[in-house]
């Protein structure tokens, strides 16, 4: 399932950033030589576009706020096909107050895919902002809906 253009940037073998469709710098920014992270990486999204990879296993080096970092961290854990609230992840983080910084966080959140912060969702289970919009945040939830359900050989 495409999801359109997805940019990468990395840095010291470590991914940095991820562009998602419509929130990508001007055409022309992704023209740096590909290294053998950046390889990696776009391997892996396709796997898991494909429904294939469950788990990112490339270098990331996210960079914000102390908080922010430890949010990024917690999401991390959230497993392939789960979803998880504001509110409970701000629990998890120790700051059962700090939904809404939360969600500051996922906005901000530099590696969106490898960092999942499309499985965060409201207090009653329907789906909440996303950088790179809803419908892609669906297609998204989907695939891990479909790759879950679907039998291994």
């Amino acid at each position: 399932m495409a999801i359109g253009r997805v940019g990468l940037e990395e840095e010291g073998g470590r991914v940095t950033r991820v562009w998602l469709p419509g929130r990508q710098p001007p055409p022309g920014d992704f023209d740096a030589p590909e290294t053998p992270t950046l390889r990696a990486a776009f391997g892996e999204l396709e796997e898991y576009f494909a429904g294939r990879r469950k788990v990112f296993g490339v270098p990331l080096a996210p960079r914000g706020t102390p908080f922010r970092m430890r949010v990024w961290a917690e999401l991390r854990k959230v497993g392939f096909g789960e979803r998880v609230s504001y509110g409970e992840l701000a629990r998890r983080v120790g700051s059962p107050q700090a939904a809404r910084a939360v969600g500051g966080a996922m906005h901000n959140n530099p590696l969106a895919i490898f960092i999942p912060c499309h499985r965060v969702v409201g207090s009653n289970g329907g789906l909440t902002g996303f950088a790179g919009g809803l419908p892609m945040k669906e297609k998204l939830l989907r695939i891990e809906k479909k790759a879950a359900a679907t039998p291994r050989a």
